[in-house]
């Protein structure tokens, strides 16, 4: 055969980076804090709903859209937490997980020939998307905590000169995977302000929308003044459910946006389980202890890792959210964050992520000295980690 079995869009994609090291920290024993999925279930009144769901014979195809039951679940947990009014029959759209969702809103709102901006380190799916629309990604590097900034920061005039009259998108990511940062009312304003001067419009992934911790909160841009016209809404219940497997996410957009996504969605998977759609509509009306008790669980286990990672030499930066930490690790002397963290499984017995894939090749060397941890993990596994860290993991001279 002459011609190359791969399509050309899909040729610089290899194996992922959580395929490889989850098989190297299976292949060393080491405790895997790399590939971000908890170790524990979700709430068992959600999963006997689900089973009760297939019991009770939900197991055809669901509406494309999503079922209704669902679609008015996610308008009243709109309203709850955000006093954000929600049209669940031409607001929302279910979809297979917001890996999923982010898809269909490139197909339906980004051509060939766009571009899109985004916010370095990212969620390694924006990379990908904006690659098989056909479209150009311009990244801006967030900046780790320095001595004029207590969080991870951007440069506004590195923002700017990244719009142009190509720009079609920008996509926020907060809390952000991996750096943990929030974004701010004022951030997100100015964001909104370039999209209007550009007519952009948003792409609000907010996956970790109930991992925050103290005193930062979580802003949904599509409630901000003038950004609601403009935005798409992009959440799961995943993460604030424990249940990543059963890869449940929704689009939420105003009209004209909710329909161009909709008509992408139909095609890529068309519907959602309907068991799983049954039980996620239980999962967002449980009580607000429910949240609050998620909140303060993870900000336990952050705080356990947080010490265990500073106490064993890292610099390890706090994340205002998501269930990430970074740590810097350009004490140790290794060549790079790949380099650290093929030690770190197979001489530490502990894997975790390099953050430099989170990257573009121009801004890559801004990850190569740090490392990505997840305290989404039993107490038990985080303390392992910690032990071991702090046995094995010794700065080179």
């Amino acid at each position: 055969m002459s011609r190359p079995a791969s399509a050309q869009r899909v040729t610089r994609f290899g194996t992922t980076v959580f395929s490889e090291f989850s098989a190297l920290a299976a292949k060393h024993g080491a405790v895997n804090l790399g590939q971000g999925f908890p170790d524990f279930d979700g709430p068992e009144a959600v999963k006997e709903a689900a089973q009760k769901a297939i019991r009770d014979g939900v197991n055809q195809y669901a509406m494309g859209m999503g079922a209704k039951d669902l679609r008015v679940a996610i308008a009243e947990h709109s309203a709850r937490f955000y006093g954000q009014q929600v049209d669940p029959d031409t607001m929302v759209t279910v979809t297979s997980g917001a890996t999923e969702a982010i898809l269909d809103v490139m197909l339906g709102l980004v051509d060939p020939g766009d571009e899109v901006v985004a916010f370095e380190p990212f969620y390694d799916s924006y990379d990908a998307n904006i690659t098989f629309v056909g479209a150009t990604a311009r990244y801006v590097p967030l900046r780790p905590p320095d001595a004029s900034h207590a969080e991870w920061w951007f440069d506004r005039d590195e923002v700017r000169a990244a719009f142009s009259p190509r720009t079609r998108l920008l996509i926020i990511n907060s809390p952000h995977n991996p750096t943990g940062k929030v974004f701010t009312r004022e951030e997100l304003e100015f964001l909104g302000g370039l999209c209007a001067e550009h007519d952009a419009k948003i792409l609000s992934d907010e996956v970790y929308e109930h991992i925050v911790f103290a005193p930062a909160k979580h802003l949904r841009p599509a409630t901000l003044p003038g950004l609601a016209e403009r935005t798409v809404t992009v959440s799961s219940g995943g993460k604030t459910f424990s249940l990543t497997g059963w890869k449940v996410g929704w689009v939420i957009a105003p009209p004209p946006l909710r329909d161009a996504v909709q008509r992408a969605h139909q095609f890529v998977t068309f519907a959602t389980a309907s068991p799983l759609q049954a039980a996620m509509a239980a999962a967002l009306r449980l009580p607000d202890t429910y949240y609050a008790e998620l909140a303060a669980t993870y900000a336990a286990k952050r705080e356990r890792l947080l010490g265990g990672l500073r106490e064993a030499g890292l610099t390890a930066f706090a994340p205002q959210g998501s269930y990430f930490i970074l740590a810097d690790i350009a004490r140790y002397g290794f060549a790079d964050d790949i380099a650290f963290c093929r030690h770190l499984v197979s001489e530490v017995g502990v894997a975790g992520i390099p953050p430099s894939v989170f990257y573009s090749p121009e801004h890559r060397h801004l990850g190569q000295g740090l490392a990505r941890f997840a305290f989404c993990k039993t107490d038990a596994v985080l303390d392992e980690a910690v032990r071991r860290l702090r046995a094995k993991l010794a700065p080179k001279r």
